[in-house]
């Protein structure tokens, strides 16, 4: 039997207009720009502003993207993950919500959540099916409206994130092409440090929580930084280490877009120049689980068939993992 293995065949993305510039924050919080590069590297990042619209939104016009560019028919896509730390709603799942609004109606469709690593853990996730023959076209969407959990009160957190959706369509493939190999982790010890404390089944909404902004974004931002920025160096350093890779070998590095300091620590872990190193943190910020697959679009036009490529990403939880994908193909 013919082994398969699970490659991305199209990219497809959504970014709001609306774009909140640091000048802009500095009315709004006491910080100013300078505070801002020099700390993140975050010069701007966009904001959907649309009234009563959230993460389908936003997941549903990526697929749009994606099926426009790829050409495959909805009708043929047989599951549909969605990668996601800001659902529309508990119940149901965002995945489904935005099957429903991409007229997707064949597919399987549900939602993980596994905060900036998202995209790691949701293409493992997607490839094992693809692997085993159980589906053929599967559709990856990483969508965040971080600007709903964000409290634009506190400098520390306001400046970091920002609001965008992905879409990666991921098939079958029998060439030496897709996910070869991947190393994800998850130590519940950093919950403590980065999380929105209310809003769930053991502090469920009321008056008080809201009142404390117990529904945003709360992060140690040390207590972060220190972690992230060894673990993730440490996991994308080590993938390639165990698959016999070096600096030579990698056409690209694609870490997640949280602070332009851990990307560089990454970078010089794995003995790689900047100039092969994707980052886009500038424009866009922190959107979380999109970040990575945000590169991969941006980018795509400079990608070859073949090209060696190594993600890494840090996020709450702890979570934080790296893949190594050989990329599937050259864009026309």
């Amino acid at each position: 039997m013919t082994k398969l293995n699970a490659v991305i065949t199209a990219t497809g993305a959504y970014l709001p207009d609306y774009r909140l510039t640091n000048e802009e924050l500095s009315t709004m919080v006491d910080t100013n720009d300078e505070w801002i590069m020099t700390r993140v590297g975050i010069k701007e990042r966009r904001i959907l502003k649309e009234e009563g619209e959230g993460a389908s939104f936003m997941g549903a016009k990526a697929i749009d993207d994606l099926i426009r560019k790829s050409g495959v028919s909805r009708d043929e896509i047989d599951l549909v993950v969605c990668a996601t730390v800001t659902p529309d709603a508990p119940i149901p799942s965002t995945a489904a919500i935005i099957a429903d609004k991409a007229d997707i109606r064949h597919a399987l469709a549900f939602d993980i959540n596994g905060a900036c690593s998202g995209f790691l853990f949701g293409l493992e996730v997607v490839s094992q099916f693809v692997r085993t023959g159980c589906k053929k076209k599967a559709i990856l969407v990483c969508t965040e409206k971080m600007s709903a959990i964000t409290d634009y009160t506190d400098r520390t957190t306001c400046v970091l994130f920002g609001d965008a959706a992905t879409a990666v369509l991921v098939e079958p493939t029998t060439e030496d092409l897709g996910l070869i190999d991947s190393d994800l982790h998850t130590d519940g010890f950093g919950r403590h440090w980065l999380k929105i404390e209310a809003g769930g089944s053991v502090l469920p909404s009321s008056h008080e929580t809201v009142d404390q902004h117990k529904h945003f974004v709360y992060q140690e931002g040390k207590q972060v930084f220190k972690y992230a920025v060894t673990s993730m160096a440490d996991v994308a350093a080590g993938i390639m280490e165990r698959n016999h890779l070096q600096a030579d070998d990698i056409a690209w590095l694609v870490p997640h877009q949280a602070n332009l300091r851990i990307i560089d620590a990454t970078a010089n872990r794995m003995g790689l120049a900047h100039d092969k190193v994707m980052i886009n943190i500038q424009n866009y910020g922190n959107t979380t689980s999109a970040t990575i697959p945000l590169c991969l679009y941006e980018w795509e036009k400079q990608l070859h068939k073949g090209d060696n490529l190594i993600l890494a990403a840090f996020g709450a939880g702890f979570t934080w993992g790296s893949m190594y994908l050989k990329w599937g193909y050259d864009t026309k």
